[in-house]
Formats: C-alpha cells, sequence, structure tokens
C-alpha cells in the first residue's frame, strides 16, 4: 500500500524542483484534469460485440491474438469493466463506442437497420456516470465487407448497405451528444483495399469520395456531431493498396471541413504522427488521434510511456492546441487482462500529457530563438529525470485512485472475484476434475 503522506512530501519536492523551472506543477494538474481520454470499449472484448450471442469478430483487417480469460460477453460484463478501469484512472474518461455494441436484447438487426433506441442504454448509463461518448460505424467483420471493399465497393449493393450504416451511425452519434450535453466524434474507418497490387485504384476512391458525400449531404449541429474520417498505411487484406488512404482523407477532411483521425499505428515504422499534427491543423479545426503502438507491422498493441506517445503529447502541448486535438485509445489485445490493457494505456497517455505541461516551454522557446542549442539540449535532458511521477502519483491521490502499484493490485483482486468466474470449464477439464 502506497503512503499518502510519502506521496504528498515527494510531491512538495517535485513541486520545489518544477517551481525552479518556472513551472507551477498545480497549473499543471488542473491542465491535465481537463484532458478527457475516450477509451475504446472493444479492448475488453476482442471487438466482440452484441449483434450475435458469443460473437468473434475478425476480417477486415482486424485480428485480435490471446485468450486471457475473462473476456467481457455481455453488456452488463463490458460496463462493470469500464467502470473498473475508470475508476483506477485519475480525472474524467470517456467512452468510444462501434456500432456492434447495440442493446440488440438478443434479436438480430443488421447493420443498415440500427437505430437510437438500441443505444439509448448506453446513453442512460454514460448520463449515470457523467461521462461523454464517441460512437463509430463497424464496416468490418460482415459478410458485405467480406471482398475487403465497403464504402468504396463496386457493387452498389453493398455500397448502399454501407451508406445506409454510416448514415445511421451518425444520425444515433447526434442524438447522444444532444442527450449527453457534449460533441459525440462519429468516426469512419474502412478495411477497403487490395492485397495484391491493383490495376484500377481509381474507380474505388472515386466511389469512396462519392459516397461519403452522400454520407455527409445531411448536416447536424456540430454542438451535438464532429465528423472524423480515418486513414491506414495497410490492414490484413490491404497488404498493397488501401483506398482511404492519408492522402485521400487528408484532401477530403481539408475539403470538406471534417477531423482528421491520426492513429499512430496506422503509418509507416519510420514516421512520427507527432509531427503531423502542427502541420494539419494549419488547414482544420480539430484532429482527432487514435492513440496505439505498433510493433513491426502490427499497430494495434497497448500503449506504452515511449518517444512516440511523448512527442504527440509535446507537440499538442507545445503548439497550445490543447482544445482543438481530441484523445482517444485504440488497440485490442487479449494476451494480457483487458482491463489491465485499458489503464495502462490510459496511464500511460496521461503521464506523457503531464510529461509535456511540465516543460518549461517558454524558456525552452527562447533558447532556441537565440541560436542556444546546447543549453535546449541539454535541458530537455535534465527533464528526463525530474520526478515527474510524483507528480502523477499526487494527482492519483488527489483523484482518490490507486497511486504507483496499487493499481495493479486491484486488477489482480478484480481478475480473482469477478474474471475467473466468467470463463467456463471445458470439458476436458471437467473430467478431468471428476476423476479426481
Amino acid at each position: 500500500m502506497i503512503d499518502k503522506k510519502a506521496i504528498e512530501n515527494e510531491y512538495q519536492n517535485a513541486k520545489a524542483q518544477y517551481s525552479a523551472l518556472g513551472v507551477n506543477t498545480n497549473e499543471v494538474l488542473s491542465k491535465l484534469d481537463k484532458i478527457n481520454i475516450s477509451l475504446h470499449c472493444w479492448q475488453a472484448d476482442d471487438v466482440g460485440g452484441f449483434e450475435t450471442p458469443d460473437a468473434e469478430l475478425g476480417g477486415g483487417g482486424i485480428q485480435v491474438t490471446g485468450n486471457c480469460q475473462g473476456k467481457a460477453k455481455t453488456i452488463g460484463q463490458l460496463r462493470n469493466d469500464i467502470e473498473k478501469a475508470m475508476s483506477l484512472l485519475p480525472g474524467k474518461q470517456r467512452l468510444n463506442l462501434h456500432a456492434i455494441y447495440g442493446d440488440f436484447e438478443g434479436k438480430k438487426i443488421d447493420r443498415d437497420q440500427i437505430e437510437v433506441k438500441h443505444f439509448q442504454s448506453w446513453i442512460d448509463w454514460a448520463k449515470r456516470l457523467g461521462i461523454g461518448m464517441d460512437f463509430n460505424p463497424t464496416c468490418f467483420s460482415h459478410p458485405y465487407a467480406d471482398d475487403n471493399f465497403t464504402l468504396s465497393s463496386k457493387d452498389r449493393v453493398i455500397r448502399n448497405f454501407w451508406i445506409e450504416h454510416v448514415k445511421r451511425t451518425r444520425k444515433i452519434a447526434a442524438e447522444m451528444g444532444k442527450q449527453l450535453g457534449t460533441p459525440v466524434i462519429n468516426n469512419i474507418w474502412i478495411p477497403d483495399g487490395s492485397k495484391d497490387t491493383p490495376v484500377d485504384r481509381n474507380t474505388h476512391r472515386t466511389l469512396l469520395k462519392e459516397s461519403l458525400d452522400e454520407i455527409f449531404s445531411e448536416e447536424y449541429p456540430k454542438k451535438y456531431l464532429k465528423d472524423s474520417v480515418e486513414s491506414k498505411l495497410f490492414g490484413i487484406g490491404s497488404e498493397s493498396m488501401v483506398v482511404g488512404s492519408h492522402e485521400f482523407y487528408m484532401g477530403y477532411a481539408v475539403k470538406n471541413n471534417k477531423l482528421i483521425c491520426l492513429d499512430s499505428g496506422h503509418f509507416h515504422p519510420t514516421e512520427q504522427i507527432g509531427d503531423k499534427i502542427s502541420s494539419l491543423l494549419q488547414f482544420v479545426e480539430e484532429l482527432l488521434l487514435h492513440v496505439s503502438r505498433g510493433v513491426r507491422w502490427d499497430s494495434d498493441h497497448v500503449v506504452i510511456f515511449n518517444d512516440e506517445i511523448q512527442l504527440i503529447a509535446q507537440e499538442i502541448v507545445r503548439a497550445n492546441v490543447l482544445d482543438r486535438v481530441n484523445i482517444g485509445l485504440d488497440y485490442f489485445d487479449g494476451s494480457l487482462n483487458r482491463i489491465g490493457a485499458l489503464v495502462i494505456g490510459a496511464r500511460a497517455t496521461q503521464l506523457a500529457f503531464l510529461f509535456a505541461l511540465l516543460e518549461p516551454t517558454k524558456m525552452l522557446k527562447e533558447f532556441e530563438e537565440s541560436g542556444k542549442n546546447f543549453e535546449r539540449l541539454a535541458f530537455l535532458e535534465l527533464l528526463k529525470t525530474k520526478p515527474f511521477g510524483a507528480v502523477y502519483d499526487y494527482y492519483c491521490l488527489i483523484n482518490n485512485v490507486p497511486a504507483g502499484e496499487d493499481y495493479i493490485k486491484e486488477i489482480q483482486k478484480y481478475e480473482v472475484d469477478v474474471l475467473s468466474k466468467r470463463t467456463p470449464v471445458n470439458n476436458l477439464s471437467k473430467k478431468l476434475m471428476e476423476a479426481d
């Protein structure tokens, strides 16, 4: 158990060290408290959703690995898991929901038929918690996505199906925003692309543009709905060509004043999306970030406090654009405790923004503008050893959530008390126990 008095003492020491650099840690924590991270519901159940009992979705660039015990299988279980994760995070978070997570009450509702009523219980749940929500169309893992083309399909029947689906998600998202009193981001990602080298890229991109134009033909108040489009370099089944490339969506978003979603796992490993933020904000009002971690070819690993997330946070803070960038998590890992994965990623993201906010940016810019490159680099290195962890522990303490390693014990207890009881005993195990 972490000693509260020790945390307070360590914070006072950290406060003095940062004060010597001209940084007020109390003000920093006030700014950090306004950063609401959108937690992605699909980490808790391996992108299964509730369209059918025991759904196991895959395909369309989606591949979850691992089989850790305790996967959420009902809406109740999923909500309990998310609430548990939120209880271990300081500050107020949001929930990002995919369309496949509707409250369908055991009925088969195809995606071009979803309505607000299928998500009303989610809205009521969010109201009870006092949180905002975000929403996404689910344009994968469906018979009409089997050939890896949805909104850009040359088959008009298939294309119309997905256009109607996305239209309905926008309507649902707008109603969510209206009821919750905070805008909902509706982010469009599609798996469309080709495994081998195509000849006709142009027609698919022309069709995608036409589909988007039709989808966005109905306008909703921005105080309720914000539209976003998300690119990808490649995915499973789209290794040679992705219809919705970065260039495609960047052009579309700039021309039509939509949010551009930058996923930190959707670019070449040598690209840093932190470097793209200040460029894109010259031309669009807002950005959406999906914070993930790329490992080799796979983009959807649990976020950790690494160079990539630090650069993202630093660029946002240094450019003073916290109010123009929306932060969400996006990864799925079934190889470890799923609630633990949510908490690790969210805490790492919070820690990155804290680290950036604790930077004496004004002083560093003055060094840079006066050509004092040695001083700039020296202080940037010095900041790496400053006690920012003590500031985060204090932030947890004043928010009444576990500090330091205490959150690990909480998740371990939840695994024993709740998650372990969800895993059914297979027939072989039953026979072994009966034999004993």
